[in-house]
């Protein structure tokens, strides 16, 4: 798996690339946005890590270029010192997958690096059914079954539900969630995507004992998220 990581800071970015090499990635490093974006036109990444502020252009404009010349098949991180929830939601209507807020700390970053990976490369074709925990969700006649029951869904929570399954684990904005599915921006005095997130969690029965949990990350969006047995299993008797 080849990464790119965009960080100035000469000892942050020797680090992460020790991190990444030493778990078996191959992890190139630059230090300015434009050599990232010159490399980007010439070279195929597995995902990109991105420092928020750099000298020249900053990550959520480089973000913004890749997601309209490459488009959202490579996962992006940043890698920020901000933590205020409108910092971090502004990285993700940029385009971000997914953060990590500064300190690096390197477990986080692997963890994270790697469920980004593997989400990645589901990419089922367009048409072919696939399962996931007690769903089986088949995109051409467009029908989700549980349990080996199809559930009723309007087209637009179709949509919405095949999304969340085909991005299991990735959190999803609420800009992001409207772009892909009503293909515009859905102003927050709506309540649009809430009483269609609202009814795929009911009629999809999204609770643990079917192996998924649709959770909320407050204003930062949403996550369909796989649940072991044992995480829905209630804690032993003192």
């Amino acid at each position: 798996m080849k990464i790119a990581s965009l960080e100035d800071d000469l000892d942050q970015a020797r680090r992460i690339q020790q991190v990444l090499t030493a778990a078996g990635y191959t992890c190139t490093s630059y230090q300015q946005s434009r050599d990232l974006l010159a490399a980007l036109r010439n070279e195929t990444f597995d995902l990109v890590l991105l420092d928020w502020h750099l000298p020249d252009i900053d990550g959520d404009d480089v973000v913004r270029w890749l997601r309209a010349n490459i488009g959202p098949r490579v996962p992006v991180i940043f890698l920020t010192n901000r933590s205020s929830e409108d910092d971090l939601v502004e990285g993700l209507r940029a385009g971000a997958d997914d953060y990590i807020v500064k300190p690096l700390r390197p477990l986080e970053l692997l963890a994270r690096v790697a469920a980004l990976l593997r989400r990645s490369q589901i990419a089922e074709p367009a048409n072919e059914a696939f399962d996931i925990a007690n769903y089986r969700i088949e995109p051409a006649p467009r029908t989700i079954s549980l349990n080996g029951s199809p559930v009723a869904l309007a087209p637009k929570e179709f949509e919405l539900a095949l999304l969340f399954f085909r991005n299991l684990g990735r959190l999803m904005s609420r800009d992001v969630l409207a772009e892909c599915v009503w293909n515009r921006e859905i102003p927050a005095t709506s309540r649009t995507l809430d009483t269609h997130l609202s009814n795929i969690r009911q009629k999809l029965q999204l609770r643990p004992e079917h192996g998924v949990r649709l959770s909320s990350s407050y204003a930062l969006g949403y996550r369909l998220e796989l649940i072991s047995p044992s995480e829905d299993s209630p804690p032993p008797a003192p």
